[in-house]
């Protein structure tokens, strides 16, 4: 194992958005889905991620107050993120990825429940319009499925 590794960066600047697939309570999330990653869906507004989604951000913190009827969470869309690989993107669960991979959103942690470790990726298998390109920059161990590793945006 190297003696160096990249890590998640600790003064990443985040931006505060709202948060959710749309307004009213049945749409507000709680600190449970801080980690986790999110796209933009609609204006100042992200959701999180389905699985093969591109990731534009992962939420770093949630406020316990809504404005406009929405959540309103902070969103890092920049820096690096520790993951758990989780195969290929068109069959999650088989495959490895390798340190210099593309990742796109991996099996999905359903809403309202905490991510058992951290959020899980695929390797980006269409790799076509990658506007939102995050790649695997180090490993904690191997590239198999259930690893974990660091990924980092490239571009922005």
């Amino acid at each position: 194992m190297a003696k160096f590794k990249m890590q998640p960066l600790v003064d990443t600047e985040v931006i505060t958005a709202r948060l959710g697939a749309g307004s009213g309570s049945a749409n507000y999330v709680t600190d449970v889905e801080i980690g986790k990653p999110v796209k933009l869906v609609g204006d100042s507004q992200y959701n999180l991620c389905a699985a093969g989604d591109q990731i534009e951000g992962f939420i770093t913190a949630v406020e316990t107050y809504t404005a406009d009827d929405f959540s309103i969470g902070s969103v890092m869309s920049e820096g690096r993120h520790r993951v758990m690989l989780d195969g290929l993107q068109a069959t999650a669960g088989t495959g490895v990825i390798a340190v210099g991979d593309y990742v796109v959103a991996g099996t999905a942690t359903a809403k309202g429940t905490s991510v058992a470790g951290y959020p899980k990726v695929c390797k980006a298998t269409t790799q076509t319009g990658m506007y939102f390109a995050w790649r695997v920059v180090s490993l904690d161990g191997t590239t198999a499925v259930g690893q974990t590793a660091v990924v980092e945006r490239v571009n922005g």
